[in-house]
């Protein structure tokens, strides 16, 4: 899959030193993932959240952080919307 929006986790990397080895390998994994549907996606990642048909929420570092993307099934790509500490994914307004 295409990886957009890495700056977003950059930024956090910075902040949240504790989460950088687990999104840098997050990331390596969504680059050379190949998912055509959710379900193969969610083989990989059982316990991600699928919003709809293309926002997924990943948990990161056990729960402690969320991650939010959206994936393109047909374009081949993820793009990361957003991510934060599991109080600020409370706050969230995910439709």
């Amino acid at each position: 899959m295409k990886l957009l929006g890495k700056k977003i986790l950059d930024d956090f990397k910075q902040k949240h030193a504790d989460a950088q080895s687990q999104i840098e390998s997050w990331i390596a994994e969504i680059e050379e993932a190949e998912w055509n549907t959710p379900h193969d996606l969610k083989s990989r990642y059982p316990k991600a959240s699928l919003i709809g048909d293309q926002q997924v929420v990943f948990d990161i570092c056990g729960n402690k952080y969320r991650l939010l993307a959206l994936v393109s099934y047909k374009n081949g790509m993820v793009l990361v919307k957003k991510v934060g500490t599991h109080k600020e994914y409370d706050n969230w307004n995910i439709n």
